[in-house]
């Protein structure tokens, strides 16, 4: 009795995977010398990556696009979801917060990189805050005026 073929799991050069990450081949041999990313199989030209080692690589680059550290991307890929206790701020070092003015009185203030948010998850939650401080403080937003028929003056 044969036993049917395992499929095959995908293998990748380093110049394949680098275009499937789309990452430097550089940077991906950084990962790899650092220990965020497995070594691949077998040694220089030789060497093979497979999916798993694409799977890290676009861990790695999702959550460095959303600004979290290098240190913070290797306890996440080891299952360590403990929090990291926030750094230090440094003298000299810059800041990017935005602040919302939702009403006199109430100020929100976001640091995007810090809390992970992208640019259109900042304008989404701007938008879901003032709409909540609308509701709760009983005011109309202007496209509730709009959306209101205006009654006639029979006077």
């Amino acid at each position: 009795m044969t036993l049917p073929n395992e499929p095959s799991t995908p293998s990748y050069p380093l110049t394949e995977l680098c275009v499937l990450a789309d990452l430097s081949p550089r940077t991906v041999r950084y990962y790899v010398q650092i220990g965020l990313v497995d070594r691949p199989e077998g040694e220089t030209r030789a060497a093979r990556y497979g999916a798993k080692h694409l799977e890290q690589l676009l861990l790695i680059k999702k959550w460095s696009a959303a600004g979290v550290s290098l240190e913070r991307i290797r306890e996440l890929l080891k299952g360590n979801d403990a929090p990291i206790p926030p750094r230090s701020r440094a003298i000299g070092s810059i800041e990017v917060r935005s602040h919302l003015l939702v009403a006199d009185g109430v100020e929100i203030v976001i640091e995007p990189s810090r809390a992970g948010l992208s640019p259109e998850q900042v304008r989404g939650f701007v938008k879901g805050v003032m709409a909540v401080y609308a509701q709760v403080s009983g005011e109309q937003t202007e496209l509730e005026q709009q959306k209101e028929p205006r009654g006639q003056d029979y006077g």
